[in-house]
């Protein structure tokens, strides 16, 4: 599983991996092996054929064909082959018991669960066809039983490999769609927190970037003022008081949303204060509501708000003495918030207040122009869904 901060781990070499189906084949192999000659000489079964006692031969037979098993996985066909070939053989030889059979029937089950359906036919035709002729060159009918029942057993283990098969690509399939569901997870959970950093930075930036703004202008007052007018330089310092505590403000405000999202943040409703803190640093607003204001969206009312504040900010320290327009218009399925001022244009790069206050548009499902006037000065005009 991607864990977002953590480095994957190397996949493990393929001599590393290939280690427990090794183990495995081996202990098959020698488990078949043990079996297949117990049963041999025990007598545990017939072939049906005349049989006749087993031998060095036969007993060689019956080793290799056990002992290829360890390489079923690593090369099926070949491994088939040998099999099926040592099986032939041992009847041929008319050596006793079915369990001679056995390892390659395991080779064509083997086959069929690895996709090679076309192989573990054709040895299993190769397996029947081989046997079929033992039997038909026998000097006697083959007996009820025993290798009679060796065309079901070949159809059953064919069958088996596909069932196999099915279900390990089944299980593999699931396994896929987890690791990509756990992916897709970690790559929404990345692109959130992603989305988060940038709101907070867009709150902190029109929060702090209009009081520092308005504290400069103040300051800047206070120290002209300082050494002729004393009086009036108390009044730009109450203001910077008063700024510092509008911060704060926004600072707490910003946090609680953080901590708990039902918390009221900035709106409309700020707009008196925002338009008496404008006026404080000597710029003139004149301000028009139309419409019926109604209820706005959480999101839509903040982000009008704060393109109002973005654009005070930007007449405040770039167009120098200007007189703001401001206009809000409250119709049926939008709200339209319009800035103007008719200050001489700064010569500062544009920066992140313009691109800010178009992605708070364009986050509500709403458009936003800015530009010069044709009249002067610059326009701001948003346009957002109710």
């Amino acid at each position: 599983m991607y864990i977002p901060g953590c480095t994957p781990q190397a996949p493990l070499s393929p001599t590393v991996t290939d280690v427990l189906p090794w183990k495995n084949d081996t202990v098959l192999a020698l488990l078949v092996l043990t079996l297949g000659v117990a049963g041999t000489y025990g007598r545990m079964s017939s072939s049906g054929l005349v049989e006749r006692p087993i031998d060095s031969l036969g007993l060689t037979l019956i080793v290799v064909s056990s002992v290829t098993l360890v390489w079923r996985r690593r090369s099926p066909l070949a491994a088939g082959g040998v099999t099926a070939a040592c099986a032939v053989a041992y009847y041929g030889c008319q050596y006793p018991g079915v369990f001679a059979a056995a390892p390659a029937l395991i080779m064509i089950y083997t086959a069929a669960s690895l996709g090679r359906r076309r192989p573990a036919i054709v040895l299993a035709v190769v397996l029947a066809a081989g046997i079929g002729v033992v039997a038909g060159l026998s000097a006697v009918d083959p007996a009820p039983g025993g290798l009679s029942l060796l065309s079901g057993w070949l159809v059953a283990v064919v069958v088996f490999g596909e069932v196999a098969r099915n279900r390990r690509a089944y299980l593999h399939e699931v396994e896929q769609r987890a690791i990509e569901a756990e992916r897709t997870r970690d790559e929404a959970a990345l692109r959130r927190a992603g989305e988060e950093r940038l709101w907070i930075a867009q709150e902190l930036h029109d929060a702090l970037t209009h009081t520092i703004s308005v504290i400069n202008v103040q300051t800047s007052v206070a120290l002209e003022l300082l050494d002729r007018d004393p009086s009036r330089t108390r009044t730009s310092l109450m203001a910077i008081k008063e700024s510092g505590h509008e911060a704060m403000r926004e600072l707490r405000s910003t946090l609680g949303v953080l901590r708990q999202p039902e918390s009221p943040s900035a709106g409309l409703d700020r707009l008196p204060a925002l338009i008496e803190r404008a006026e404080a640093v000597g710029l003139s607003v004149r301000s028009t509501v139309t419409g019926e204001p109604g209820e706005l969206r959480p999101e839509t009312d903040r982000a009008a708000y704060r393109i109002a504040q973005e654009a005070f900010t930007n007449v405040l320290r770039h167009a120098g003495p200007a007189t703001i327009t401001l206009t809000v218009s409250h119709e049926t399925s939008r709200v339209i918030v319009t800035i103007a001022d008719d200050g001489t244009p700064g010569d500062a790069e544009p920066g992140m207040g313009l691109i800010g206050m178009r992605e708070r548009a364009v986050a509500v499902g709403g458009t936003l122009a800015a530009g010069p006037a044709p009249s002067g000065g610059f326009l701001v005009r948003a346009e957002l869904p109710r």
